[in-house]
């Protein structure tokens, strides 16, 4: 049986006048009776949204968008594409910066519930949060598996990591490391090491992987990286994404290697920042505006029609955008 806002009050402790201004940010409520009420609807799967929607006749216009780092220029692009595809559509942005914390990222997704918004695109890198599976929302995720009823949009990152691989090869190298994240099970970015090794089998030579964490500092990155260059002779390298890559080829000078006759660097991901500023450096260009574009899309046929088909995946084509660091 549906749980009803009653339910709420009474598993919380607080009246039904409290759960509803809490559900609606309405008035001074203390944080503590907020997490009482929160908690009992996360226990509940109480999903008030649609509660509101009978009653108003409406939608809100609202959208979340969950993502790990705007202050990273990949994500930052991706992010402000999606907000001008939404505005156009008269839709207004909820922005929701996770960083890597599971917890952060619940709190937006019940924040999120209590503005009632009309659906959200998640994009943090955060596992085992169920409630994305609980709460019933639209929801479009990119290059993460949420749950086997939210649409994934991502890249070809296999082709990626091919790519990558290939270019460093077919440059000269024949020592090729991978700088890259976390392996996350069931990140569709780890077909970025799944490319990397399938090149390398093919051209029977030796993988070379190293972790080097998303979340980390540059200085520690840096500090990382100094380490792996000067314990191994690698002539090449691919990093799972271009700010890695830029720390690496910095690290090289410091290390009096020369890029590319020394050390073979390709990066990830072609941001705008990147191919304006940096264009020496090679690298894989996700396509931004097919993401941005598809992730909308497919969100908008989801708040239209609720049981509309929708893959299970969609997988867009990268590129291998040439400088002169491989």
């Amino acid at each position: 049986m549906k749980p009803k806002l009653n339910d709420v009050a009474k598993l919380a402790g607080v009246s039904a006048t409290t759960v509803s201004r809490v559900i609606n940010n309405h008035g001074y409520l203390s944080q503590k009776t907020k997490d009482k009420v929160f908690e009992a609807m996360r226990e509940l799967h109480y999903q008030p949204n649609n509660m509101a929607r009978s009653l108003q006749g409406k939608k809100t216009r609202l959208i979340g968008v969950i993502f790990s780092d705007i202050s990273h220029p990949f994500f930052g692009e991706l992010v402000s594409r999606i907000e001008k595809l939404l505005f156009a559509q008269n839709y207004k942005v909820i922005l929701c910066n996770s960083a890597d914390d599971p917890q952060k990222e619940r709190e937006y997704l019940q924040m999120l519930m209590a503005n009632q918004v009309d659906g959200i695109i998640a994009g943090a890198h955060n596992l085992g949060i169920e409630e994305y599976q609980q709460y019933g929302l639209p929801i479009i995720s990119f290059d993460r598996y949420l749950s086997d009823n939210v649409p994934i949009v991502s890249s070809d990152n296999q082709q990626g990591g091919r790519l990558a691989t290939q270019a460093l090869h077919q440059a000269g190298a024949q020592k090729i490391a991978i700088f890259t994240g976390k392996n996350h099970a069931g990140s569709p970015t780890n077909g970025r090491r799944e490319g990397y090794e399938a090149y390398l089998k093919t051209a029977q030579l030796t993988p070379h992987f190293h972790e080097i964490p998303f979340e980390w500092s540059p200085a520690l990155k840096m500090m990382t990286i100094k380490k792996i260059l000067v314990a191994n002779d690698y002539d090449g390298v691919f990093c799972s994404d271009d700010l890695t890559a830029l720390l690496t080829i910095n690290v090289a000078k410091q290390l009096q290697l020369s890029v590319p006759d020394d050390l073979k660097v390709v990066g990830y991901d072609g941001t705008a920042l990147i191919r304006n500023y940096h264009p020496d450096l090679t690298t894989i260009e996700q396509p931004l505006a097919d993401i941005s574009e598809l992730l909308v899309s497919l969100l908008l046929q989801r708040i239209a029609d609720a049981e509309c088909d929708l893959e299970p995946m969609y997988q867009l084509p990268v590129k291998l955008v040439k400088g002169i660091t491989a």
